[in-house]
């Protein structure tokens, strides 16, 4: 198989809603494809176009399956995140999208011209490949990086709203391939719409072969730490916002927290490729060898009780959530500074950094119901640094 690099070169979780997956044999060769029902529906480990709100709120739905942790193929948690967020956006699976990065740029691990600034020998540039001249058509209209403000007939989006359109930043560029492949149809011809972005049937087939990789949950997620993640995803990139840890055990559980920003939400997961809000505080801690609860109304129980005036680093803030209650919390964080938690919120959403007690708190993170300190818990013996 031959194939060119680059376009025109080488909360609430319901059932399901997918593309679904089959696999045709066309002269005796077996070839994957994607069909889409009228729903647009997007199957396999997405986290696509559903939200939620409170960290919580899955219980009673289908759970994504969890990415296999032998898989060999692996997305970056910053690009994961960007292709879920712009698929949801501008109706497009967003294992389509993780496709098409992986072929044209290894998902920007690539070094390869174009890729990070330039264009390669046909004209495409940016993580994408998308066309900024030359055999490959702008297809990017304007400038490779220009103000959002200005005018441009082409895809150039600015994705992560810094004001910027660049084809290098992979907000903007995940949108703008994201509109490319509406425009062209993906809606009710993924192949085709495939097909408009490089004009290779071998480059439909191997994007369509990740597709149905990741759609069945066929992958990794490569960590994205605090020290070289983007600000296309808001709220995970504050490390700053870490006060001092009281102790060294401390210190461990934020910052295995902390090395998980990025990484999707899933319901009962406790890693290392997901979390839910209980099992990601609870693995943190698990890290520093101090062994929690699994739930967090357990933990909220198991204590002890730190007064809201004297919440520090390493407590856990809890919240009432969308099934628990304010004796019996559903959604819990991890304090690492005033009003600053590590929490794995909901359904389509990051692990990140957020805000709670104040009005700049997520809903359902304004009004924390109580605060546990399980490093004094009776028993736990703190480790030395």
């Amino acid at each position: 198989m031959t194939w060119r690099w680059g376009r025109g070169g080488p909360g609430r979780d319901g059932p399901g809603r997918g593309a679904v997956l089959v696999l045709v044999v066309v002269g005796g060769l077996a070839v994957l494809g994607l069909i889409i029902t009228p729903i647009l529906v997007v199957g396999g480990s997405g986290l696509l176009f559903e939200s939620g709100s409170g960290c919580s709120a899955a219980h009673g739905g289908a759970q994504q399956p969890v990415a296999s942790s032998d898989a060999r193929n692996s997305i970056p948690a910053n690009y994961l995140a960007l292709f879920q967020e712009m698929g949801k956006k501008y109706g497009v699976p967003w294992v389509v999208l993780a496709g098409i990065g992986e072929v044209e740029s290894d998902d920007g691990r690539s070094k390869l011209p174009g890729v990070h600034s330039g264009s390669n020998a046909f004209g495409a540039a940016g993580p994408m490949q998308i066309g900024i001249g030359g055999a490959a058509g702008d297809e990017w209209g304007g400038a490779p990086v220009h103000p959002a403000s200005e005018q441009v007939t082409g895809v150039a989006t600015d994705g992560d709203g810094d004001g910027i359109a660049s084809v290098y930043d992979p907000a903007d560029a995940i949108a703008g391939a994201a509109k490319m492949l509406a425009r062209d149809g993906v809606q009710t011809n993924v192949s085709a719409a495939i097909f408009a972005y490089n004009h290779l049937q071998s480059y439909v087939q191997l994007v369509l072969h990740f597709a149905g990789t990741y759609a069945s949950g066929g992958f990794t997620v490569a960590p994205v730490t605090v020290a070289n993640v983007p600000s296309c995803l808001p709220g995970v990139n504050t490390a700053a916002d870490t006060t001092q840890a009281p102790n060294h055990t401390v210190a461990v559980a934020i910052s295995f927290a902390e090395a998980q920003l990025g990484k999707p939400y899933l319901w009962g997961g406790t890693g290392p490729d997901a979390y839910d809000c209980s099992g990601l505080v609870m693995m943190a801690y698990r890290a520093a060898g101090v062994f929690i609860p699994r739930t967090a109304d357990q933990q909220f129980l198991w204590g002890p009780q730190v007064p809201a005036g004297q919440a520090e680093p390493g407590d856990l803030v809890f919240f009432a959530g969308a099934d628990g209650t304010v004796a019996a919390p559903g959604h819990v964080g991890l304090v690492i500074g005033p009003h600053k938690m590590v929490e794995a919120y909901a359904t389509g959403f990051p692990i990140r950094i957020s805000a709670f007690g104040t009005s700049a708190a997520a809903p359902g993170d304004e009004n924390p119901v109580g605060f546990s300190r399980p490093w004094q818990h009776p028993g736990v013996v703190l480790a030395v640094g």
